[in-house]
């Protein structure tokens, strides 16, 4: 915590480089303590308000995902989340040791008008709004490494 204190006294024209990695149980009670770390770097990183509303709704889309889907449920493993604040803005990359994850098996969805069209399917939404939200989503998967995504999030230039 204090590395991001830190951050935020040093001079502009500064190369400012933070790296901070914390580990959280694959709990959806973990979320919470995962959103205050995010937020911490987003603040950090001089995003605005609305960047750090995003970074947070990207990042815990993305661990709920991995307890569901790549843990298929709570307590079978670790969210290893580490937040590099740079010159640009910030680098969010999430690891787990799930099921391999494909984002190219994720369909589309389907963002009908109405949720009364018969058509209108939930699947791959969480997908869809990460890549909304964040300028940069970024897969990979070893099976030595385990799954590995990558969010950028860049700070708007000041005007």
């Amino acid at each position: 915590m204090g590395a991001w204190i830190e951050a935020l006294r040093w001079p502009f024209g500064v190369s400012m480089k933070i790296l901070q990695t914390l580990t959280f149980p694959g709990r959806f009670e973990s979320l919470a303590p995962i959103s205050k770390f995010v937020t911490r770097a987003a603040r950090a990183a001089g995003l605005d308000a609305c960047a750090v509303d995003a970074v947070q709704l990207a990042v815990d889309e993305a661990c709920s995902n991995i307890i569901e889907h790549a843990y298929g449920g709570e307590g079978r493993g670790d969210i290893e989340c580490t937040c590099h604040v740079n010159d640009d803005g910030l680098t969010v990359i999430l690891r787990d040791h799930g099921r391999p994850f494909d984002p190219s098996l994720v369909p589309e969805p389907n963002l009908c008008p109405s949720l009364e069209d018969e058509d209108c399917t939930g699947g791959g939404l969480g997908l869809y709004f990460m890549r909304q939200l964040m300028d940069t989503v970024y897969f990979e998967f070893a099976p030595d490494t385990g799954n590995v995504l990558t969010m950028v999030k860049r700070r708007e230039p000041a005007s």
